[in-house]
């Protein structure tokens, strides 16, 4: 074992739900004394920058009970049971926004909370955008209102604290440090 390695002697299943996990872990320190470790198993996800043509970021503002407010993030969704995380991209996109596109490319993925999640999170950059014939078609039980704005806006957005998740953040920050890169 690594001297940084914590070892699980045991695992208990507390909650399975439809989205997340949870289980308890009994595990051995790296200096042999014991510990607890609450973690939250996650499917993954995705989560897509989409660009307009005239380089507008398309957003989706919707309400999130975790935080008790409406806030305006890019498009994301989970990923499907063995569902290659491009094809999940490009699904979330259109069924979110009824925007499907001509290019999509992975940036990074990332992990969320690695203390206690194990969810990582894909992010892609979509451009060549198309409106689809069909509306946008979220799930039952999501609603979300379709909002396109330049960068500086998305920054004023972050200030303003209405963009409150590490995946617009980031997205919206890869934009910026872009268009420093072009000066």
């Amino acid at each position: 074992m690594s001297r940084l390695e914590e070892k699980t002697i045991k695992t208990e299943k507390i909650f399975t739900g439809k989205v997340i996990s949870l289980q308890v872990e009994d595990v051995e320190l790296p200096n042999g004394k014991t510990s607890k470790r609450e973690i939250i198993k996650h499917p993954g996800a995705v989560a897509v920058l989409a660009l307009t043509d005239d380089n507008k970021i398309v957003m989706v503002e919707q309400y999130r009970k975790a935080l008790d407010k409406i806030i305006a993030e890019i498009p994301a969704g989970k990923l499907e049971p063995g569902e290659d995380p491009r094809v999940c991209a490009g699904r979330e996109l259109e069924e979110e926004t009824g925007y499907g596109c001509k290019e999509i490319e992975w940036l990074i993925s990332f992990y969320t909370s690695p203390g206690f999640a194990d969810e990582l999170v894909h992010l892609y950059i979509a451009k060549g955008l198309e409106k689809k014939e069909d509306a946008a078609s979220p799930d039952e039980d999501e609603f979300v209102s379709l909002k396109e704005v330049t960068l500086d806006e998305a920054l004023a957005l972050l200030e303003e604290q209405k963009v409150h998740d590490a995946k617009t953040a980031y997205a919206i920050q890869y934009l910026q440090l872009q268009e420093a890169l072009k000066k």
